[in-house]
């Protein structure tokens, strides 16, 4: 009984640090390292500066692990649902095809993708990209549409 209380009591604990978006704490008595909760980013608005917009029904996420070889330039696309990045290794150039502002991404970063505009990414730095990306869309849909050779 008292294992099951001290498990809870550590659930509690990790829950609340979680809550409070920032803390250090040893789950037990026995713990020799604490667990660090770092917030990463906070936002309510997209790399252009949208509102981030989510799925209204049949909400499905998707988690995936991008590998970009380095010099490697993704085709122009855009995305109708919202979509997140975080960045393990190495540096993306993104450019916003609609208004020519870029942005250049590094390790550690945490990205909210621009939600219906055209943008392209390269992979600038001298190592592989690789990014975590989560995409939020409503049942099967696909959330990135490339631009053809006719589209404006």
């Amino acid at each position: 009984m008292r294992t099951i209380l001290k498990t809870v009591g550590a659930i509690v604990l990790a829950g609340a640090a979680l809550a409070a978006g920032h803390a250090a704490f040893a789950l037990d008595d026995t713990a020799r390292q604490p667990v660090v909760v770092t917030p990463i980013a906070s936002t309510n608005l997209t790399a252009a500066g949208q509102p981030i917009m989510l799925p209204q029904k049949d909400a499905r996420v998707i988690a995936s692990l991008f590998e970009i070889a380095p010099g490697a330039t993704l085709p122009v696309h855009k995305h109708p649902y919202q979509r997140y990045g975080y960045m393990l290794e190495g540096e993306l150039l993104v450019t916003n095809v609609e208004t020519g502002a870029k942005t250049t991404y590094r390790a550690g970063d945490f990205i909210v993708e621009m939600l219906d505009i055209w943008h392209q990414g390269v992979a600038v730095g001298p190592g592989a990209v690789r990014l975590v990306v989560i995409d939020q869309v409503e049942g099967d849909v696909q959330n990135t549409l490339l631009r053809s050779k006719t589209t404006p």
